[in-house]
């Protein structure tokens, strides 16, 4: 749930002291995964990357390399996904524990008119909302704004910190024609924004989708922290169905205060993409891929690694332990760590429910493309 990366670079750095190679043989599961379906959702990075490229993050995956490999796939698709994978790449781990829950994509009733019914919006992001092109403290702004609002021309605008989430249900946003679509139900508004997509049935038939298209600017405080500390419930039972259940519960002011205390707030574009199949266009510029997309910190890994993720424990409702092979496509504001994922369940209710009550600790192995010129044609 964040913005495209658009801008290539080639720099190769070090790989931080915080990952060591590990062999293919000594991965535990590596054997018996589906290959096959991690390199589909890799393909889908490899076309993204020819339009929107990505740049190299601190773990040490090369945006050049990782294009250079997929130039290759692009030439000669090979017999042997896992192949591919082995001939390709370098596993490193990275050493220390890590954290996986899980994301989804709602699908919610919703209207296109405001009508007694559906009368909370979906906004679409503002014409004056953008990316801070510099620090923030350069600009004289708190250093925790990562979006604000320009006023004046680019050359010589100045900038300010965009109205959070309070002051937009508030009316910050009044009159300024920038509704999409109404829900019927404010906590959906509120999951929407933390999901950064959804799949929408229109009162006229039409099934049409939302995605991520920018964000107030404020730092991501989760709700479930403010319910803990206001004596709502235990941290043990913070899930996202017993939120969900609270604010169902609270009256309306109660509920709105607790929503407000997460600043940040997001701003959707419309389209009529609904593939049954893949999920909304994520970070990188791709949809989805359920189960093999995984949301990363940006910060860190570099979009289109290819990422083991192995667990002692399994996915809800599975017996094995969970031993896949995922592809960083996507990011989030609470995705924070070399370790830190969030899988992508798929879209519906019953993705919901599943995604809801994954949290589970984990180690990732990144897989390290080679460096361009070591690299041979894939099916060899």
């Amino acid at each position: 749930m964040a913005v495209v990366e658009t801008v290539a670079d080639t720099r190769t750095p070090d790989f931080p002291s915080s990952m060591r190679p590990v062999d293919f043989a000594d991965i535990p599961g590596w054997d018996d995964d589906d290959h096959t379906a991690a390199f589909a959702a890799f393909l889908r990075t490899c076309e993204g990357l020819q339009s929107r490229p990505t740049r190299t993050r601190v773990n040490g995956v090369s945006a050049q390399a990782l294009s250079a490999v997929c130039r290759l796939v692009r030439q000669d698709r090979p017999i042997s996904a896992r192949a591919f994978f082995e001939q390709h790449f370098t596993p490193m781990a990275v050493e220390r524990e890590g954290l996986l829950t899980g994301y989804f994509e709602p699908q919610l009733r919703a209207s296109a008119e405001r009508t007694g019914e559906f009368r909370h919006p979906l906004y679409a992001r503002p014409p004056d909302l953008v990316e801070l092109p510099r620090p923030p403290d350069e600009l004289g702004l708190p250093d925790t704004l990562t979006w604000g609002r320009r006023i004046g021309p680019q050359g010589s605008a100045r900038y300010e910190p965009f109205p959070d989430r309070g002051a937009i249900m508030a009316g910050a946003l009044d009159g300024q024609g920038l509704e999409i679509a109404w829900l019927d139900d404010p906590i959906d508004v509120f999951f929407t924004h933390i999901q950064g997509s959804a799949r929408l049935a229109m009162t006229d038939g039409s099934v049409r989708r939302v995605n991520f298209a920018g964000k107030s600017g404020h730092p991501y405080t989760p709700i479930g922290r403010t319910l803990v500390e206001r004596g709502a419930m235990a941290l043990e039972d913070v899930t996202m169905q017993s939120i969900r259940d609270w604010l169902n519960a609270a009256d309306d002011d109660d509920r709105d205060a607790v929503l407000a205390t997460n600043r940040s707030y997001i701003f959707f574009a419309m389209t009529d993409d609904t593939s049954p199949e893949l999920g909304p266009v994520a970070a990188a510029g791709v949809p989805l891929t359920p189960g093999r997309s995984l949301a990363v910190d940006r910060h860190l890994h570099t979009f289109g690694s290819p990422i083991f993720v192995h667990s002692q424990e399994g996915l809800p409702g599975d017996q094995r332990p969970l031993q896949r092979l995922m592809i960083a496509q996507d990011t989030g504001s609470a995705i924070v760590g070399p370790a830190r994922g969030d899988i992508f369940i798929g879209s519906g209710h019953a993705a919901g429910a599943l995604a809801g009550r994954v949290n589970m600790a984990v180690t990732f192995i990144v897989l390290v493309p080679k460096s361009p010129d070591l690299m041979q044609p894939i099916s060899q």
